[in-house]
């Protein structure tokens, strides 16, 4: 049996738990007709593609939307530690909601 994305919330650290379940409604919202699935061992959104990842990690939470949006986002990203494909959201730092919006409204333009 394949695991759903709310089995692998379930089955991370409690303290996370709250965290991604925010982080997973966002995404749903913002995409309600990708395809739910695991993917890279990751709760994935997929339409035709992965659009965007996500997985804790020990001290953030890693969204993952591909190199095409970090690059499209330049100075949204500014404060926030990111790599060529990764963005790390802290665990000791509300999450910024707003950001999130960006990451997922660029995701939709480039799915497009």
């Amino acid at each position: 049996m394949t695991m759903t994305i709310r089995e692998y919330i379930e089955g991370s650290p409690e303290p996370v738990q709250a965290r991604l379940y925010e982080i997973y409604a966002l995404i749903k919202q913002a995409l309600p007709d990708a395809q739910e699935k695991i993917s890279w061992g990751m709760p994935t959104f997929y339409m035709k593609r992965n659009l965007i990842h996500f997985a804790p990690a020990k001290h953030h939470i890693g969204l993952y939307p591909g190199p095409a949006v970090i690059e499209m986002l330049g100075s949204e990203l500014a404060g926030v530690k990111h790599s060529k494909g990764a963005i790390q959201l802290a665990l000791n730092k509300p999450l910024n909601h707003d950001l999130i919006q960006k990451i997922l409204d660029t995701v939709i333009a480039l799915a497009e």
